[in-house]
Order: C-alpha cells, then structure tokens, then sequence
C-alpha cells in the first residue's frame, strides 16, 4: 500500500505539472491580446488590466511549475534504482522554472517520459488535433480573404477564433495524444514532451502550427495505433 500510495504520488506531482504548463499559453494570449486590444471606450481600463492578469497568471503558473518540479524531481531521486539514469536536482528545476517556466517544464517532461513513460488516458485526442487544424486552416482562409476584401470586422473574428482554439486546445492534445500512441504504438513512440514544447512553440508563428498538426496527424496514421 505504501508503493501503491508513493507512486500516486508521483504521478500527481508530474500531472500537476502538465496541468500548469496547459494553461501557459491560454495566459501568455490574454497578456497579448491587452498589449495588442484597442480598450473599448464603454470599459475603461480593459488593456490594461488584461495584461495585469497576463502577467500574474504566468508568475503564479512560474511559481506553482517551480514548486511541483521540485517535489517531482525530489521523489524521482529517492527512488534509488528506478532513477540511477536519471537524478533531475530539485532545486535546479525550481529555478530554472522560475527563470523561464514552459522551457523548464518541458524540458523536465521530456526527460521524465524517456525514464517512466507517460501515461495514457483518451484515445480521441487526435480528433482534437483534427480539429485545431481544421479550425486553423479555415481560420487563416477567412482571415486572408478579409484582408483582401478590406473587412477588418472579419479578420478579427477569424484571427481570435482560430487563435483561441488553437492557444486552449493544441498543446493538450497533442501531448495527450502522442502520450496514447508512445504507449500503444509499435513503429513509432512520439516523446509527449517534446510534442508539447514543439506545439508551443509552433503558437509563435501561425503557419507552423497547422504544418506541426498536420504532420503529426498523417505519422500517427502511418503508425496504425490501436484505438482502445
């Protein structure tokens, strides 16, 4: 019962880390859209106090992915054998998560699913991923043909659209799905975490991410993973 009982542990302390760097982006595009939003004049303030909660969402995330790195990291070291290969420093991953948050969890995931694996749950996620790059691909040709059609209206409905559901959705499923297929695939096993920091990174630069879904879309298929 104690086992059973310290690798929940542990497992918590890893799932509260995925859990933190989910909502990364989703505050990151609050911040952007206070820096970027005219403030409406019927709501004063609105700039800037989208960016205050832009700013304190991801200090508050820095500092909870700080603090759950360390414990995980701590548990990792005390299980002797099962991290002989592997002894992340708690308080370097504290740190470095408080330098640079979704870098440092990333990382820290990357590392931990090549050691443990990381465990499954849906099998459906893909469809998710279907669906941020359908919603992308239909978001970016709303938003071209606006730009040539002068219809500002358009383009800003189809920008955040496509930019909603692509920040609150991708990055989860994404790495929940490539969690799915490294378990149950045979001819390819997708590192969760680095399909993770691949799908935050492909945010950055709009084309990237539906190329990122695509292809890992059409891998996934090639692969022929069992839907259970």
């Amino acid at each position: 019962m104690a086992r059973v009982a310290t690798i929940r542990g542990e497992l918590a302390w890893a799932r509260l880390v995925e859990r933190q760097l989910y909502l990364v982006p989703p505050v990151i595009g609050v911040g952007i859209v206070g820096v970027l939003q005219e403030a409406d004049p019927g709501v004063p303030l609105l700039e800037s106090g989208l960016v205050l909660v832009g700013t304190f969402g991801y200090s508050l995330l820095s500092a909870g992915i700080a603090l759950s790195l360390f414990a995980d990291a701590r548990r990792v070291r005390r299980q002797g054998a099962a991290s002989e290969h592997w002894r992340p420093s708690p308080w370097g991953n504290a740190l470095f998560a408080l330098l640079w948050a979704p870098v440092a969890g990333v990382f820290y995931l990357y590392r931990r699913h090549k050691r443990f694996g990381t465990r499954p749950d849906w099998s459906g996620w893909w469809l998710v991923v279907a669906a941020s790059l359908a919603t992308t691909v239909i978001g970016l040709a709303v938003a071209a043909i606006a730009v040539a059609l002068s219809i500002p209206g358009l383009f800003l409905t189809a920008a955040g659209l496509a930019g909603a559901v692509a920040f609150g959705t991708f990055p989860i499923a994404i790495h929940r799905d490539a969690a799915y297929v490294s378990t149950y695939g045979d001819s390819w096993r997708p590192n969760p975490g680095l399909h993770l920091g691949l799908a935050f990174l492909s945010l950055s630069v709009a084309p990237l991410q539906p190329l990122l879904a695509g292809y890992y879309l059409l891998r996934r298929q090639r692969s022929g993973v069992s839907r259970r």
